[in-house]
């Protein structure tokens, strides 16, 4: 009993930890780079006004993974309050639907069995063979066998398209240059006397969103490894090039992924394919070509599950997939760059 109870504490105090720092409407007109109180080595910033990931008591940025209806299905989630999100929130009445995808229990490789299995004995909270169970928010509670997700209910339990029970670990490259004239000179915000970052997105094939070109780790797959692939397949086509075009490509996106980078944002995301028993987790990495001149060198080309892939400039105007326009504000204002044309950018208020 001990044991449970310190495991639901923990993943409420660090999934809090983990939202606070990506979700950042309570920030207000803030700029996390003025800000004392940001990890310096991520740029992220806490308010005790931001959501607490299971009492449900706070704002709540746990809504795409209540949306309806599921992605790439009719199905609709059984509809859950702001205030009956948190699992500490008593609810009886409680009835979400169960949905797993067919593709996922035709039983790919990347996919679980279903838990009723009797050869399926996964260890959750911790590395099960070359499976990644671990969640980068801290340990989270199992219930009737199945991972319960540390950010609350969301209408739906199974797996929709998750191939994993509890956390699904991804990785997302942000690639960074400063948008420039035909002079090669910066360009900055008439408004904002910023410069302008531009960032390399994708246009998802299966809902028609922009996102960052990220895909999932593979089991045993080093997240460096993840970020430079799913870059290279998505945003450069890289499974249709010959193998000399391969080796030519490997050898520049080395010396792009090689350099010094920003670790954006660790742990859960608001993702509309989430479940309560089975989640997304990320890891957002900034690579950033401070001359162009790496990136000048590769030509983009949609790939994979990509459908287009272009430069795009870094605003608070930016519609993106999941949390990915959180994870370019944190860019942006790490970065020193354009934003918001609202000039009230100081923390003081705070």
């Amino acid at each position: 009993m001990a044991g449970r109870f310190l495991g639901k504490t923990l993943a409420t105090v660090s999934l809090s930890v983990a939202l606070a720092s990506v979700t950042l409407k309570s920030l207000g007109r803030c700029s996390i780079a003025a800000c004392s109180n940001s990890f310096s080595s991520c740029g992220f910033h806490l308010n005790s006004n931001t959501m607490s990931g299971s009492n449900g008591t706070k704002e709540n940025s746990h809504n795409k993974a209540r949306t309806s209806p599921y992605p790439g299905s009719k199905v609709q989630r059984s509809q859950v309050p702001n205030e009956k999100v948190g699992w500490l929130v008593e609810w009886q009445d409680y009835n979400p639907v169960e949905y797993t995808a067919v593709s996922v229990l035709a039983g790919p490789r990347w996919a679980d069995p279903q838990i009723s299995e009797s050869n399926f004995s996964p260890k959750f909270n911790e590395k099960d063979g070359h499976v990644e169970r671990k969640s980068q928010n801290g340990l989270y509670e199992i219930e009737n066998g199945r991972p319960r997700n540390p950010a609350g209910r969301t209408g739906l339990v199974g797996r929709g398209l998750l191939g994993r029970w509890g956390p699904n670990h991804a990785a997302d490259p942000i690639i960074t240059r400063w948008k420039r004239d035909r002079s090669g000179n910066r360009i900055t915000h008439p408004i904002s006397g910023k410069n302008i970052l531009q960032f390399v997105a994708i246009k998802r094939k299966d809902c028609g969103e922009w996102a960052i070109p990220g895909g999932m780790v593979d089991p045993g797959e080093k997240i460096s490894a993840t970020l430079k692939r799913e870059f290279g397949e998505e945003a450069l086509n890289s499974l249709q090039k010959s193998g000399a075009e391969k080796r030519e490509l490997e050898e520049k996106l080395h010396k792009l992924f090689s350099q010094e980078h920003l670790v954006i944002y660790k742990g859960y995301v608001d993702d509309p394919r989430n479940t309560d028993n089975a989640w997304m987790e990320t890891e957002a990495v900034n690579y950033h070509d401070e001359t162009g001149e790496i990136m000048d060198n590769l030509t983009l080309e949609a790939g994979d599950d990509a459908g287009k892939v272009k430069w795009v400039d870094m605003s608070d105007k930016l519609k993106l997939y999941a949390s990915h326009s959180q994870f370019i504000q944190l860019v942006a204002e790490k970065r020193d760059a354009h934003w918001s044309e609202d000039s009230e950018t100081d923390c003081r208020g705070l």
